[in-house]
């Protein structure tokens, strides 16, 4: 792994971090806009001066750049203070499955108007039956012009969004993964509630969305009919790279930081050494997904894909964070009861990253999930034994059987 800037990649740097410095929106600018607006503003700032989805064609609205130029690009973005995005999902997973799967036509319509953030893509994916088992979804799509019914769960940011892909059961007489077909559709069909989701975070961006009667024209199936889990492999393979280690907020530095602050005993917390033991294992864990990024960053530099490796990231990440935010709870004793970012120690990120957490450990993915993942693809081992496996999907024993 070589971790050094060439001399091309260090003036690319340069020419990012003097843009960056001249262009992040002040508060006066961002002052009466909800996140959804501060995010369009800077979305729409980038896209004006060429710096919007760099990877992408520039008939797409991009700049042709290099995988490892938008990975300088996101180092150096994360340096300053931006709005928080909201086209993850949209630029991360569901523009590389346009691009993939739609035609010239539909991608010059639909992409360059997700670059400059005028809309707002989401990933209806998840069913409440299917669990961690997206071929079992039974969302189902009848007709030539489809009429669907069903419903999709744990759907983030679809109150919001403009559009959606979304993979539904078109024909159950064959095995589940042979009996689907994906599409894209307007979050604003007739027929569409969307009903947000009370986290124990106080948030709310996941979304039950029901689906009554939505007609969708066949010329927005991506794919043959039945041919869809082969399109939502590519955006489940643009997922796992765009996860990565399990989020922002809590990490090392920060619980680090809190115990050498706050004391156990009448010392400093720093000082114990269960405390320490405690601290080292999260430091290795956390030098192992640098440096496992690190790899995924050397392939990339080299034209190479990174594989389903990237799965490590999530699996230790995730539980990474919670552990931490719960461990730092621990440390502030009764002020870790407290959340209120006027009176709470790191303005109450300790509290926030604990109540979600757990949250991280279920999107994009379960624990159990990336664990298999990491044992069949990268490891080489048996696939789990699957019962349903050849079977018919309408002769599959369901749990009213």
């Amino acid at each position: 792994m070589d971790f050094n800037d060439t001399a091309v990649e260090a003036t690319f740097r340069e020419e990012v971090r003097t843009w960056l410095s001249a262009n992040i929106p002040t508060p006066d600018e961002l002052k009466g806009l909800d996140y959804i607006g501060r995010a369009k503003l800077w979305q729409k700032r980038k896209y004006d001066a060429g710096w919007a989805c760099i990877r992408w064609p520039k008939e797409h609205g991009g700049r042709d750049a290099s995988a490892i130029d938008q990975v300088i690009w996101n180092q150096e973005e994360s340096n300053f203070d931006t709005p928080d995005s909201v086209f993850g999902i949209g630029h991360g997973m569901c523009a590389p499955t346009m691009m993939a799967w739609a035609t010239d036509e539909q991608n010059k319509n639909y992409i360059p108007k997700l670059a400059s953030g005028e809309d707002v893509w989401c990933q209806l994916f998840s069913e409440p039956a299917g669990g961690s088992d997206l071929a079992a979804l039974r969302t189902r799509a009848d007709g030539d012009d489809w009429i669907i019914n069903g419903q999709k769960i744990w759907t983030s940011g679809a109150h919001y969004s403009d559009y959606g892909v979304l993979v539904l059961r078109t024909d159950p007489t064959v095995p589940k993964h042979q009996g689907l077909t994906y599409f894209f559709i307007d979050m604003k069909s007739a027929g569409i509630e969307v009903k947000p989701i009370r986290q124990i975070s106080g948030g709310a961006n996941f979304n039950e969305v029901y689906f009554t009667d939505v007609r969708v024209s066949d010329s927005q199936r991506l794919g043959a009919v039945g041919q869809g889990w082969q399109v939502a492999l590519t955006t489940l393979m643009n997922e796992r790279a765009s996860i990565g280690g399990g989020g922002g907020g809590v990490n090392f530095d920060s619980v680090f930081d809190l115990a050498t602050r706050v004391n156990i005993d009448d010392a400093p917390a720093i000082k114990d050494k269960n405390v320490r033991a405690q601290l080292a294992t999260w430091y290795a864990q956390e030098s192992g997904l640098k440096f496992n990024g690190y790899r995924s960053m050397t392939a990339l530099s080299r034209g190479e894909i990174p594989g389903p490796e990237n799965s490590i990231g999530k699996l230790v990440g995730a539980p990474k964070q919670q552990d931490m935010a719960s461990f730092a709870l621990d440390l502030l004793e009764s002020g870790g009861a407290i959340w209120d970012p006027e009176l709470s120690d790191a303005a109450g990120m300790f509290q926030a990253t604990y109540m979600a957490s757990p949250g991280l450990r279920i999107a994009g993915g379960t624990d159990e999930i990336m664990a298999n993942i990491i044992a069949e693809r990268v490891l080489g081992l048996p696939q789990d034994i699957r019962v349903d496996k050849g079977i018919p999907f309408n002769e599959v024993p369901t749990s009213n059987s």
